[in-house]
């Protein structure tokens, strides 16, 4: 069931990214806010058309009309976004949780949605919009705070509660914030520092932030020498790597946790 909604959030996701990009274009006006359509042809994409992976393996990746590739990104999100929140949903127990289980789960929801608009976007058209990292922020500053009260009103308040979340935001968000300035832009987008706030805030945790840039990195060389693109000057959009390590780490950040050894 998680896999499913997730696949529908990841279609409806990469279809709000297409037409924020044409928005803010100023192209193609009046297609946007309309019903879905081919970008080619002007197709307009019918119900079973617009089915979570099934459409596409059906369709095999073109539009129904003219025949135009409709490219990979669409199911590549429908299935992330499906097994985000399989991987999600596993951090609960369904037979025990509490209301503050299920609350914890609803706002992890919501930033994994922002989250994953913005990853579909960076992969995509290389940005990063701000606004929905200013509500990726938000997200994630609320799932800390309802994280440390519970913390709290069980065992009291400690001052790991604040220097642990600031310590995981200055080793994501500051490390990429230097990285920007000192290369101008080049090594890494002006957006990436305030996604790695969002990413630190919601694991609370240096450790996991850690493993975070550590697994982010290696994905993404992976990925370049798949590709063919291990070389000098490439660059590549960070944003869906980052928000792909957040996922996995988030969901076993307690079997992680129980691995440190210091």
């Amino acid at each position: 069931m998680m896999f499913v909604f997730g696949a529908c959030m990841g279609s409806f996701l990469c279809c709000q990214v297409r037409r924020l990009h044409l928005r803010t274009l100023k192209e193609k006006q009046k297609e946007v806010g309309k019903r879905s359509i081919c970008l080619e042809c002007g197709y307009k994409l019918k119900w079973y058309d617009n089915l979570p992976i099934i459409s596409w393996l059906m369709l095999r990746g073109k539009c129904r009309k003219c025949g135009k590739k409709i490219g990979v990104l669409e199911i590549i999100s429908e299935i992330a976004v499906g097994v985000a929140l399989v991987l999600l949903g596993s951090t609960v127990d369904v037979a025990t949780a509490g209301a503050t289980e299920w609350l914890i789960l609803g706002i992890g929801l919501m930033l994994v949605f922002f989250l994953a608009f913005l990853a579909i976007y960076d992969g995509e058209y290389g940005e990063l919009p701000v606004i929905y990292l200013v509500m990726s922020i938000i997200c994630a500053g609320a799932l800390l705070i309802v994280k440390e009260w519970t913390i709290a009103s069980v065992s009291g308040f400690s001052w790991e509660m604040v220097w642990q979340p600031a310590l995981a935001v200055l080793l994501l968000g500051g490390l990429y914030l230097v990285l920007y300035l000192v290369s101008k832009g080049k090594w890494v987008g002006d957006g990436d520092w305030l996604l790695g706030v969002a990413i630190g805030l919601a694991l609370g945790n240096p450790w996991l932030s850690l493993i975070v840039l550590f697994l982010a990195n290696v994905v993404a060389c992976v990925v370049m020498l798949l590709m063919g693109k291990g070389k000098r000057g490439v660059k590549v959009h960070f944003g869906p790597f980052m928000v792909m390590a957040f996922v996995v780490v988030y969901s076993f950040a307690e079997f992680l946790n129980s691995l440190i050894v210091f």
